[in-house]
């Protein structure tokens, strides 16, 4: 969430903690819950479009100023299977690839990450 809000120059996107039903956006079908935790949800402005997965992350590309150069390359053919599939597993691994407390996690900032001593 960090990175996208750091990338959400023109403020477009709205994020909402999927474990307090209070703040999630009204839909025409009620979000799953279990789902919300599995997988990233875009929910269009209007409130009448659901993204999850790799289409959510495709709806955010168009609505990030530094995304818009590959926004177009995630419609070309196998893309969105192979991207899905990626997504699952980052999703599935998330855990463990970046420090995690309490379903939690927080990515290493580029200061944190670079050698000590450079």
């Amino acid at each position: 969430m960090a990175i996208l809000r750091s990338l959400d120059w023109l403020g477009r996107l709205r994020f909402a903690d999927a474990r307090d039903p209070a703040n999630l956006p009204l839909t025409p079908q009620p979000l799953d819950a279990k789902r919300l935790m599995e997988e990233m949800h875009a929910v269009t402005p209007d409130g009448q479009r659901v993204y999850h997965g790799f289409a959510a992350f495709r709806w955010i590309a168009w609505q990030v100023p530094p995304l818009w150069l590959v926004a177009p390359f995630l419609y070309l053919p196998g893309v969105p299977r192979l991207g899905q599939q990626m997504y699952l597993w980052v999703a599935k691994n998330r855990f463990h690839l970046v420090p995690c407390h309490d379903g939690q996690c927080q990515v290493p900032s580029m200061r944190d990450a670079s050698p000590k001593g450079r």
